[in-house]
């Protein structure tokens, strides 16, 4: 492959109205969390909105001709990852907008690859720590803290909702380099896994929603507002954004994909701000920058310019998708 026929030098054209869009997408999912958890309990919330996507990529699955894993094995690793990148994360999402706006909550999903890239060097070994990754690091521990607040001290419901915000991109943080070491080099299509990922989540929400949030409620209870958010959050944000991310993956490449990350709290403060009146204390925006930019220096946006390896541009879709949806 030439420099010329990489995908990253698509025309604009040919990606970036769907790289817009699953920024919107993505960004939007918090709107919808926030809209949801006002009459559904967190996991109540997680199983529709699974349900909902699970259902959306087997139908995709079936119109492509394609089908779920056999292998044991390979079910066994989807388990942990479905339940550390789709339930437990969701349900946290969900617990955390209780508390603070649904905007914060799109701030502290920006922060998932700075914690993947300690657990890829240290546990999973996928990945290798240099100088320039270190400073990205420690600026984004440094945005973390501003956008905590930390000196005007620590409690409250406020920042207990942050820390539960934080703690579902922490779960994204280990259920990337879990996939990447032990699910993305299956011979199965991105699409066959990540339609099975949520149907474990399905089954693994159906077990435990009942013992804690008791039977969930018929959907018919539900206001108009509610129903039309799971669903968004569903079949839009899970399934039509993973046929986007699938798109722009092989378009554009995987590099340019991945910076929907810098997008997606853009949409969500704006979304957050236009659509339920939220506002950002100060400190939050400004800590968010830092991330970002802490998060561009780790990934190689920023500073010394190097080429993409051809496999991570070949790296298959299901490594992709957790790194940015909510």
């Amino acid at each position: 492959m030439t420099a010329e026929s990489t995908p990253d030098r698509a025309a604009l054209r040919s990606w970036l109205p769907g790289f817009i869009a699953l920024a919107a997408i993505w960004g939007s999912s918090f709107l919808f969390i926030k809209v949801g958890v006002e009459e559904l309990h967190p996991l109540h919330l997680t199983l529709y909105r699974v349900g909902a996507g699970a259902v959306t990529l087997l139908v995709v699955l079936a119109v492509f001709r394609d089908r779920l894993p056999t292998e044991p094995r390979v079910w066994a690793h989807l388990a942990v990852v479905a339940a550390l990148g789709v339930a437990v994360p969701f349900t946290l999402f969900g617990y955390g907008e209780q508390r603070v706006e649904s905007m914060l909550a799109g701030i502290w999903n920006a922060t998932t690859p700075l914690i993947v890239l300690p657990l890829a060097v240290l546990v999973f070994r996928t990945e290798r720590l240099t100088v320039r990754r270190a400073v990205g690091l420690g600026l984004g521990f440094v945005g973390v803290l501003v956008v905590l607040g930390v000196w005007q001290g620590v409690g409250g419901a406020h920042f207990v909702g942050q820390l539960m915000c934080f703690g579902a991109a922490a779960c994204y943080g280990v259920a990337i380099p879990y996939q990447k070491k032990f699910v993305a080099a299956s011979a199965h299509s991105g699409l066959s896994l990540s339609a099975a990922q949520l149907v474990m989540a399905v089954a693994q929400l159906a077990v435990v929603a009942p013992f804690v949030a008791g039977a969930p409620p018929v959907p018919t209870s539900l206001s108009p507002e509610v129903i039309a958010s799971v669903l968004a959050l569903g079949a839009l944000g899970t399934g039509l954004a993973f046929v986007i991310n699938m798109r722009n993956i092989r378009v554009a490449g995987a590099s340019t994909a991945s910076a929907v990350t810098y997008l997606i709290p853009i949409f969500a403060v704006l979304i957050g701000a236009l659509a339920l009146g939220e506002r950002l204390t100060w400190h939050q925006p400004v800590g968010a920058l830092i991330v970002l930019v802490g998060v561009a220096v780790s990934q190689g946006l920023i500073g010394r310019r190097r080429s993409v390896p051809a496999d991570v541009a070949a790296s298959p879709a299901p490594a992709a998708v957790p790194a940015t949806r909510p």
